[in-house]
């Protein structure tokens, strides 16, 4: 894994312990409300690594029960693009 990934916090987890582990698999998330957060993917299969994921967050467009769609970048699919908020 890329060392500048290892200095992230990772989407949902604990504050107390919010770092990444060793021999797990993450990827940036980029813009949006959850900018900057890693996301776990490990055992995500080729299919959902490719279409990415719609995370439940409160603080998008849509406050609770709201979710940020994130999208590999081409090019670099270790960094998920936000691709706006939804319900």
């Amino acid at each position: 894994m890329d060392d500048e990934l290892l200095r992230g916090r990772v989407y949902g987890s604990d504050h107390e312990d919010a770092g990444p582990r060793p021999g797990r698999v993450y990827r940036e998330l980029v813009a949006g409300p959850l900018d900057g957060l890693l996301l776990d993917v490990t055992g995500w299969s080729a299919e959902q690594l490719a279409v990415g994921a719609a995370l439940p967050t409160e603080i998008g467009a849509y406050g609770a029960g709201g979710r940020a769609r994130y999208r590999p970048r081409p090019g670099d699919p270790r960094r998920w693009d936000w691709g706006g908020d939804t319900r």
